[in-house]
């Protein structure tokens, strides 16, 4: 009897630095493990095929080996040059990369030891070769400053600069509203609006007023940049828009989606402009329902651009300068409070999911070196800008949603029921369970958990694993509802400067309303072949932004951790792995302390609980245990930091040996982004 011939597969490699990787399937929900043995020579992003050799067992994930390379992913390198008398060699940046790059004497242009370069791949490695390449882009010594932000958008090949002919196009475009086309608007020039924003922000795309009707009820006013009025369909500006589907975020620069002449002229939203917006209008009841709606063109001009501090600051009386600066719109704002309350309210009832995870703050000195690194401070006014988006986004979505319009909705799927019984399994420990079945998975269920663990030392921490347990949000052009807000209907709507998902719905927003809601057939066609398009690209390009701008911080806390060596603080422990555990410190800065850097005693990994025993002490490390570490090693050009544990002075000490065991897990790094 012959042997049933075993099927290959397409999938994408993701490898792991110490010489293993996993291949992401399509239609798999979870990615096949290939030890180092059978990566293959198939370097970081590749496309590759495999074959399975080893089914699913347990906790373990089926395993294969990858028989070919189907395409190379990518064809340039960024990383340290390092020079020898006859050649030299580049080491990437992405320590997943799995290869060093030879460069011979005379490819080699001018560069010096320690430069960051980008070095062109002329052969991928083979037969235990490693790869060659040749140098074409030197951008400057490690420590120079700038080039570290430099490496990292030339790694994920961000576009630095817009083609000259898309700057012309914008240059085109005049600083003025068309008054001719005031008459097609409703004119709201005259209505209280208020931006409120970072102190930093600049491209200022949504603005909001609030005010109560006859009848009690609330009136909420979004008005967003009509960027689709300057941004016409098919043009230089789409185009570029298109390809570079969102804005990428990095400290001291920002690597916008559109032009300057766009982001922080005639489309962002400055106070005392005449500014063409389309509006969503919502009438709120006092249980947060939204009982009635309008969408529609305007013109408006903001009457004052407010901050986060000073609309904090307003409503909780705690500064009488800004007090009595801003006295005459004091009700407004207390209003805006007042509603936000009973949007969120109603949402945690529904289930939305509060997660409490600080993001960083970085400030950088005028070198662009980090300086500090700490909590960014959020108040109840960056909570009332939330409430009033999400409520805007939600009903656009639903609205054209029943319309079947060509869409493109912001979709968060349920989590898969074995993550949740993986994250229940270190639940258990502290007496807690999201409680769900296959056929039953719903956002309360989880909400509960972090409401009885609100104010708890196991709050942020329960956050971080729920958020690791919940599947990647993406966009797509069919509704799918959003499991993280527990929303049936959502879309972004409300950041078309940066956002190209935004930007395509306000197009085809603009469109029905210029039809009086009638299209053609073969339009409406034409635009859902767009929708399904520009919502994969935007996705991808989602992606590529989040690990640019992921690796950016990394490397600017492992910068400000340079001249921390030797320094002890206390921590958090975030993870726990089979190598050792994550320690994050107060101020965001995350550390791994491996196995050899916990005292003289093997750990034995206890993967249900997620929890490290001392096999001689039977001491448990658990995640949320408050640790002392001493920062041992920071390394930006490594993007790594690590510490050691400090000892309880009354602790003993084993002077015992430590297990080398293959990892066999996925990277720790692997974000959701709700």
């Amino acid at each position: 009897m012959s042997k049933k011939k075993k099927q290959k597969i397409e999938g994408i490699f993701r490898a792991n630095e110490k010489g293993y990787g996993f291949v992401e399937i399509e239609e798999m929900d979870e990615d096949l493990f290939i030890p180092a043995n059978s990566v293959n020579k198939a370097l970081n992003g590749d496309t590759v095929q495999v074959m399975i050799y080893k089914q699913k067992e347990g906790t373990k994930r089926a395993e294969a080996k990858i028989v070919k390379i189907v395409k190379r992913e990518r064809e340039t390198v960024v990383g340290i040059f390092q020079k020898s008398k006859n050649f030299g060699f580049v080491v990437p940046d992405d320590k997943r990369f799995g290869t060093d790059i030879f460069i011979s004497k005379s490819n080699c242009k001018e560069a010096k030891n320690n430069d960051k370069v980008v070095a062109k791949i002329l052969k991928y490695p083979e037969r235990g070769k490693n790869a060659e390449g040749e140098i074409i882009e030197i951008l400057g010594n490690v420590n120079q400053a700038g080039v570290d932000m430099l490496s990292v958008i030339k790694e994920f090949d961000l576009p630095n600069e817009f083609p000259s002919f898309v700057k012309e196009e914008a240059e085109s475009i005049t600083q003025k509203i068309n008054e001719e086309d005031i008459k097609n608007r409703r004119d709201l020039r005259e209505n209280i609006i208020f931006t409120i924003d970072g102190e930093d922000a600049k491209d200022l795309d949504d603005a909001i007023c609030v005010s109560k009707n006859a009848d009690g009820n609330y009136m909420l006013d979004v008005h967003i940049a009509d960027v689709s009025y300057y941004v016409k369909e098919d043009s230089k500006l789409d185009r570029e828009a298109i390809k570079r589907g969102t804005s990428v975020y990095m400290f001291d620069r920002v690597i916008p989606m559109l032009p300057f002449e766009l982001s922080n002229g005639i489309c962002s939203l400055s106070a005392g402009q005449d500014r063409f917006a389309l509006s969503c209008s919502m009438e709120i009841d006092s249980k947060g329902n939204v009982v009635s709606s309008d969408v529609y063109k305007s013109v408006i001009k903001v009457t004052e651009r407010m901050t986060y501090t000073n609309v904090n600051k307003i409503i909780n009386g705690l500064d009488e300068e800004v007090v009595k600066k801003y006295c005459k719109y004091i009700d407004k704002f207390k209003l805006m409070e007042e509603l936000a309350i009973i949007l969120k309210n109603r949402r945690l009832a529904q289930g939305y999911l509060n997660l409490d995870i600080p993001e960083s703050k970085i400030i950088l000195d005028e070198n662009g070196r980090a300086i500090e690194v700490k909590k960014y401070e959020t108040t109840f006014a960056n909570e009332i800008i939330e409430q009033f988006m999400l409520t805007a986004n939600e009903t656009v979505a639903e609205k054209f949603y029943w319309l079947e319009a060509p869409f493109i909705y912001r979709v968060h799927e349920e989590p898969e029921y074995e993550k949740i019984e993986e994250t229940n399994k270190f639940l258990f420990n502290i007496g807690e369970k999201i409680k769900v079945n296959k056929d039953n998975i719903r956002p309360r269920a989880f909400s509960d958990v972090l409401e009885k663990l609100k104010g708890t030392e196991y709050e942020k921490v329960i956050s971080t694993l729920i958020l690791r347990t919940l599947k990647i949000a993406r966009y797509e052009s069919e509704n799918k509802g959003h499991f993280g807000i527990a929303s049936k209907y959502y879309c972004h709507f409300t950041s078309p400067i940066r956002r190209y998902p935004d930007l395509f719905i306000h197009r085809v927003i603009s469109e029905y309303l210029k039809n009086n809601y009638n299209m053609k057939e073969e339009r409406l066609a034409e635009l859902e072949g767009k929708a399904t398009k520009y919502a994969e690209s935007s996705s991808d390009a989602e992606k590529i932004a989040t690990k640019a701008e992921r690796d950016a911080e990394d490397i600017k806390k492992a910068e400000f951790m340079e001249n921390k060596i030797g320094e002890e603080y206390f921590g958090i422990v975030s993870s726990i792995t089979s190598f050792g555990m994550f320690v994050e410190l107060e101020s965001t800065v995350e550390g791994l302390i491996r196995f050899e850097h916990m005292g003289n005693e093997y750990f034995i990994y206890d993967e249900n609980r997620k929890t490290l025993i001392g096999e001689r002490t039977n001491r448990v490390f658990k995640i949320g245990d408050q640790v002392k570490i001493r920062v041992i090693e920071a390394n930006k050009m490594l993007r790594k930091i690590a510490f050691e544990l400090v000892a309880d002075k009354n602790e003993v000490k084993y002077n015992l040996y430590f297990k080398d065991e293959e990892i066999e897990v996925e990277d720790i790094e692997n974000e959701n982004n709700i």
